[in-house]
């Protein structure tokens, strides 16, 4: 069956992916730790600022090393330094240099793991079902979000953080193990060609669409990744829990019960409506007055988010020559910590002059914005003629 998804190598990858998820994810309570150590808001700020400048920073070494020589190096070396880096944070003891220096090599060490995971599912998957295959892999993302945050509170509530980084590092472990058996994907330079390098995937004439809407979508998933949690503080109006219950619910039961639903009927027919609903739970959010309205907010956030993350990627990879996908997956996910730095601020400066209900509504008109941009745009780049490419 050469067009099976659930292939050997795909479950082993997608283990290593869900656990080094809920490793990564259970890191939503460290600003707990941070806070407890004495360092103030804008001191936690500027650590998370400095990790994301790492992250992005290791992107362009994660994308040559992946395309020269493999990807299983970068997997095993940033599960190794992800582990210790974890265990590291157990000998910190007040917030200073120490601290930045264990967090920013696990933030780096993330990066390397993301993008070489997603390289490596990208690899493993048929090319008539890539979409559906994105899809299903990056369900092994959307489930630690649904579990990390009830996890955490957990684990702090009858033990304390050295437990909880305990609990992370066990996690990592086994994300290294399932990855142990993984054969190597290293392109074959003499049927694929040599890479072209890490610049020349970043100004691709085909690919520049596609990095202008992945960045757009990063950008406005701060608004709520970021500021949901001290917008329901402020405001006493829905529940964190109850949005990202809906949302990652949501993304999940899309792609696992019509994750095949772009390949069959276009990617952009599916593409744009996404985007819609996710602008209008957008908008949801900014006049939300009670509980419900903020699970229906989560429920068009995941659509939206359920489809264009799987869309986006197999745009990448087409795109992309299966020389340089190491190189163009790296850029994709660095467009991520890009977004978060970015949006960071801005949406902070809206908030601070102009309150939620604007930086909601402002995220909701840039997403559209954003999206009839990059339809133009696309237009411009020829699409080879496969069902997947549908109008």
């Amino acid at each position: 069956m050469p067009d099976r998804v659930l292939t050997r190598d795909f479950v082993l990858v997608w283990m290593a992916s869900f656990f080094d998820g809920l490793s990564w994810t259970l890191f939503i309570h460290l600003p707990g730790f941070v806070s407890d150590l004495g360092a103030s808001e804008a001191q936690i700020g500027l650590l998370f600022g400095a990790s994301a400048v790492a992250a992005i920073a290791i992107r362009p070494t994660v994308g040559r090393v992946m395309d020269h020589y493999g990807r299983m190096p970068v997997i095993y070396m940033g599960n190794a330094v992800n582990i210790a880096a974890i265990l590291l944070l157990l000998t910190v003891s007040t917030f200073g240099p120490w601290l930045y220096v264990v967090k920013l090599v696990q933030a780096m060490a993330q990066a390397a793991l993301f993008s070489a995971f997603f390289t490596y599912g990208a690899d493993v998957l048929p090319e008539s079902r890539r979409i559906q295959g994105f899809a299903l892999f990056g369900v092994s993302g959307l489930l630690p979000l649904a579990v990390a945050g009830v996890l955490g509170d957990v684990i702090l509530a009858i033990a304390g953080f050295r437990e909880l980084f305990l609990v992370a590092a066990g996690f990592a472990l086994l994300s290294l193990l399932f990855s142990l058996p993984l054969p190597e994907r290293k392109p074959d330079a003499t049927t694929v060609g040599l890479p072209l390098g890490f610049m020349s995937v970043v100004v691709s004439r085909r690919l520049g669409p596609i990095w202008f809407m992945a960045g757009g979508f990063a950008y406005v998933l701060t608004a709520y990744f970021v500021f949901l949690r001290t917008y329901v503080d402020e405001t006493g109006i829905g529940s964190v829990g109850l949005f990202f219950g809906a949302y990652a619910l949501t993304a999940v039961l899309i792609r696992i019960v019509a994750g095949w639903l772009p390949e069959r009927v276009g990617r952009k027919r599916v593409l744009f409506p996404s985007m819609g609903a996710f602008a209008v739970g957008l908008v949801l959010l900014a006049v939300a007055q009670a509980n419900p309205a903020f699970v229906v907010a989560g429920v068009l956030c995941g659509l939206g988010h359920g489809y264009a993350f799987p869309i986006l990627s197999s745009y990448v990879v087409e795109r992309s020559t299966p020389a340089d996908r190491g190189s163009a997956m790296s850029f994709f996910t660095s467009l991520f910590d890009i977004g978060l730095l970015l949006a960071g601020p801005t949406l902070g400066v809206i908030i601070t002059v102009n309150g939620y209900t604007a930086m909601f509504l402002f995220s909701a008109a840039l997403i559209i914005a954003v999206t009839i941009i990059f339809a133009a745009w696309d237009r411009t780049v020829p699409e080879p003629a496969t069902s997947a490419s549908k109008i």
